[in-house]
């Protein structure tokens, strides 16, 4: 699950920072950036998702109590980001074939705030604030645990980093110089706000998420990740400074990845704290195995066929 949650922010994440600079277009070039951000997200946006839907059944196939949990207590926030996904999906195809400009506007809207409520939803899990009573319901109800200070500042550090992809990876595809040195810009002012934001969510970290703060900062692998983040974090400023825009771009996924990944080891050995772990919230022995299998088989067409789509759409 946590590799499937790295391929989405990697890859999707920065079709939702797409929106965001499509919302954000000004100056005599907005239009070509508005068209920019379609020509690169039109020939893999839909098969993104793939990742989250992966994560969505490996979640409620094998740590179904979890999945129960998160269903339940964070039924506000997931449901507002689905309908964040849908109407951005279709908004973007109705703009992209019909040329309304309101149909622009709600695309851009629904992808600036998506990942808002996936960010929130996460910290809300990290959190500690999620807990449910002996009637299965959450007992701080269904707004206070993501809607609290941390959970926020986690939703704005998501879009933020999201932000960041996208100019990266629009910096990469623009052939116009004028159009690459405003992605470039964009990229650079982007990552000094997701710096911004990931001090602001640590210096917000709640007394409920205190094992993942101290996971974060004590653990043994904890100094070498944070060291390795912060060295591709400033790898990929020095190279957005120097124009090597494909290093940047390999350098931002790699930070992304690292930050992602370093969120998953500090959580365990919890899947909600603190009250399901992994071994609490799993499946029967046989729907793991099972799950695994389907896994491997799933494995052997998902790779070949996605290498492909990037391969053909994306080798340029």
């Amino acid at each position: 699950m946590l590799v499937s949650l790295i391929a989405y922010c990697v890859l999707a994440g920065a079709d939702f920072g797409g929106g965001v600079w499509d919302l954000l277009a000004t100056g005599p070039r907005a239009e070509r950036q508005r068209r920019l951000v379609d020509d690169a997200i039109a020939p893999v946006w839909e098969a993104n998702h793939v990742w989250l839907i992966l994560i969505v059944v490996l979640l409620f196939t094998g740590f179904p109590r979890a999945f129960a949990a998160a269903s339940i207590g964070l039924h506000v926030p997931l449901t507002l980001m689905l309908l964040g996904i849908v109407l951005r999906g279709s908004a973007w195809a109705f703009r992209r074939y019909g040329g309304r400009a309101r149909w622009g506007r709600i695309f851009a809207v629904a992808s600036a705030t998506t990942p808002i409520f996936l960010g929130s939803a996460l910290g809300a899990i990290t959190s500690g604030a999620l807990r449910a009573g002996p009637d299965g319901a959450p007992e701080l109800g269904f707004f206070r645990p993501w809607l609290a200070p941390f959970p926020l500042a986690v939703g704005a550090f998501a879009l933020a980093l999201f932000a960041y992809l996208a100019a990266v990876y629009l910096a990469v595809e623009a052939a116009d110089p004028e159009l690459r040195d405003d992605f470039r810009a964009r990229a650079i002012v982007s990552a000094v706000v997701v710096g911004a934001c990931a001090l602001a969510a640590g210096l917000l970290t709640p007394p409920g998420a205190r094992h993942f703060r101290d996971t974060l900062l004590r653990s043994p692998w904890s100094w070498p990740l944070q060291i390795s983040t912060g060295a591709a974090a400033v790898g990929a400023l020095w190279a957005l400074f120097t124009r090597r825009f494909r290093t940047a771009r390999a350098l931002a996924v790699v930070q992304v990845a690292l930050i992602v990944g370093g969120w998953g080891a500090a959580q365990r050995p919890y899947l909600i704290a603190p009250d399901l772990t992994l071994q609490d919230a799993a499946a029967p022995e046989p729907t793991l195995r099972l799950l695994l299998l389907a896994l491997a088989i799933g494995s052997v067409v998902l790779f070949p066929s996605l290498w492909w789509l990037f391969r053909v759409f994306k080798r340029a």
